[in-house]
């Protein structure tokens, strides 16, 4: 069966997809004030306590949930954290990890390349930014009768997910940090989360301070990032 609106591969339905076009010149413009806008994006360590609307972070979750997957099991689950308390205990909680990261875990080498970052083991900002984003990975699915189902290129698909979640963030006028405490498996303790899901990311969300610095870094060029084949 065919129609103008869809059509039957495998017995499955295909809807039909159209992409707006745009005149070259139109395609440069678009693509420059692009990147224009995505490199003012910076990783902020100092939030305001100022309270952001809930429907903007539900939207933020529904533009990372349009990422690609694998297969389209899209194997992630954004647990939105702004109770204080508990935002106190996983504040709590990556402090400890990060102190015996920095005492004990990181090589010379790392901890002199994090120097210019200007990083430590405190992490107020996980108490001060009003919400935070725990990102878990689904590793499997439980089917109706808890047999076991495969979720494909989970890794992939929650960090291609991630990034339209940074994204997304940016584009709402709020700032984030990418936060990865190692090991990360107090979040699915202290969040009570299923078996089948790993910790993944965590990301402070919110204003940023009122007087914020960050460090002056420069990004590689295009000619250390492209090879042109």
């Amino acid at each position: 069966m065919d129609t103008n609106d869809y059509i039957l591969v495998e017995g499955f339905k295909h809807i039909r997809y159209q992409q707006k076009k745009y005149e070259e010149k139109e395609m440069i413009d678009r693509s420059k004030e692009y990147y224009d806008w995505l490199d003012k994006r910076r990783s902020v360590r100092h939030f305001s306590d100022k309270p952001v609307p809930i429907e903007v972070i539900e939207n933020i979750i529904k533009s990372a949930s349009t990422a690609p997957s694998g297969a389209n099991k899209q194997p992630w689950t954004f647990c939105v954290i702004e109770n204080p308390e508990i935002k106190k205990k996983i504040r709590i909680a990556a402090e400890k990890e990060e102190q015996k990261s920095y005492n004990e875990r990181m090589s010379d080498e790392w901890l002199e390349d994090l120097k210019h970052l200007g990083t430590d083991a405190n992490k107020p900002f996980l108490e001060t930014a009003p919400y935070l984003i725990a990102v878990f990975k689904r590793q499997f699915e439980y089917g109706e009768n808890e047999e076991k189902h495969k979720n494909y290129y989970v890794n992939e698909s929650v960090g291609l997910a991630c990034g339209f979640l940074i994204s997304a963030i940016h584009n709402a006028g709020l700032v984030t940090l990418t936060h990865t405490p190692s090991p990360m498996r107090f979040l699915e303790k202290i969040l009570n989360r299923p078996d089948n899901e790993r910790a993944f990311l965590l990301l402070p969300v919110g204003y940023v301070a009122e007087k914020s610095y960050v460090p002056d870094i420069q990004r590689k060029t295009l000619e250390l990032v492209m090879d042109l084949y």
